[in-house]
């Protein structure tokens, strides 16, 4: 779809639309130019501190996505968004009077842009590149839940590492829709994702440590396989009752746009 083919989308209480820009492959120096003025000055002075030009390009690309896609809601010019963070750095709109109460939430890796978009409720995106190179199992024993380290020590060693992406995405993307970051202790909340519970196709479950003071049963999670070397997890604090649709989106900000379809590994 063509970027004067592109309307304005209705987001309904029960849908997540989440936007993927692989920016390896968005190179057109004109469209980079565009992107650039979209951007806020505060943005491009920010932009500027990175040292690498894979890192500013990765930067330009993040805000033409989220500033492009939150356009496609509403009749707002993409360069007229303006933003704020709270207290513990998580960015939110500012609303003003007709604009939809739209919430989202970010996340990036080498190779691919994420951006999540719903209505009023707490949403957290995690997207990570599990072939980057480290020893990552190493976090574990010093960020994950003791459950959480018992269980990754059951998994035979040849599924260690994909089972690591499983939680660190999921509880990054908990954290992001708590909109704490990491002041939120990671080890004060388990992913219940045991072996049995797996081979069991058991849905994703969370627990809480008392001091968290959060239930269980306000969240959905969903664990994605968007490309062979991506991970991607969702958090939604959810209304009651209502049956959440996913919906996915190929994005080259203001040219083009596809569905996009991936594996759901585990939900909930």
């Amino acid at each position: 779809m063509q970027s004067n083919q592109l309307h304005t989308l209705k987001l309904n209480p029960n849908e997540i639309h989440l936007w993927l820009a692989f920016p390896d492959e968005i190179q057109d120096i004109a469209l980079l130019s565009a992107y650039d003025k979209l951007m806020s000055e505060e943005e491009r002075t920010h932009q500027q501190r990175f040292h690498f030009a894979k890192h500013q390009h990765q930067y330009l690309i993040t805000r033409a996505l989220v500033r492009t896609t939150l356009s496609r809601y509403t009749d707002v010019d993409p360069s007229h968004w303006q933003f704020y963070k709270n207290q513990y750095g998580r960015p939110e709109i500012h609303h003003s009077d007709g604009l939809p109460p739209l919430r989202f939430n970010l996340s990036h890796t080498d190779g691919l842009i994420i951006c999540g978009v719903v209505l009023k409720q707490d949403i957290g995106v995690d997207v990570e590149d599990t072939e980057r190179k480290g020893a990552p199992l190493e976090i574990a024993d010093r960020f994950f839940s003791a459950q959480e380290v018992h269980d990754l020590n059951q998994v035979p060693d040849s599924e260690k590492r994909e089972r690591f992406f499983n939680y660190w995405t999921l509880k990054e993307s908990y954290i992001k829709a708590r909109g704490m970051g990491l002041s939120l202790p990671l080890e004060q909340f388990t992913f219940l994702m045991s072996r049995t519970e797996i081979q069991s196709h058991q849905p994703l479950r969370i627990s809480f440590a008392p001091q968290l003071h959060d239930d269980p049963n306000q969240w959905r999670f969903w664990l994605l396989q968007a490309t062979q070397r991506h991970q991607v997890a969702i958090s939604l604090r959810r209304d009651e009752g209502v049956a959440y649709q996913l919906s996915l989106k190929k994005v080259v900000p203001l040219r083009e746009e596809h569905s996009f379809s991936c594996s759901v590994l585990h939900a909930n």
